[in-house]
């Protein structure tokens, strides 16, 4: 894929991401792809990655996506984003806080055939929880 079919793919999945449309977020996503990240772990092919989409929307349902331009170099791709949201759904289990976060996260990517076929989300998780309420930072 050339940088522009890259970019295109990765803004019609946040078009999809902001319609809250998940089904067309897996279109995005080869049969046997692999998504990697701290609160979803590994999960291997649609059902499993569709559960993690679910998961975070449920949990954050307003969350919004800031991204920078992706860097493309061949099949392999990396993307800044910065999420925001409440816990409004509340979150692994735990009842919602209502509290805001903002989440620097980066998205390394490979594509095949037009679509994602690994995906890694590095993120601070413990800093999401601290924002949310969950955990409590030891005064400096």
């Amino acid at each position: 894929m050339t940088r522009t079919e890259v970019a295109a793919l990765l803004d019609h999945r946040l078009t999809a991401l902001a319609r809250r449309d998940i089904a067309a977020v897996m279109q995005m996503h080869t049969a046997d792809c692999i998504v990697e990240s701290p609160l979803g772990g590994n999960a291997t092919g649609h059902e499993a990655i569709r559960k993690v989409y679910e998961a975070w929307l449920a949990a954050f349902p307003d969350a919004e996506w800031a991204v920078e331009p992706p860097i493309v170099d061949g099949d392999r791709v990396a993307q800044a984003t910065t999420v925001t949201g409440s816990d409004i759904g509340g979150f692994m289990g735990l009842p919602p806080t209502g509290k805001r976060f903002t989440l620097p996260i980066v998205f390394l990517l490979v594509v095949r055939d037009g679509r994602i076929h690994y995906e890694r989300r590095i993120y601070d998780f413990t800093g999401l929880l601290i924002q949310l309420g969950v955990l409590k930072a030891k005064p400096a």
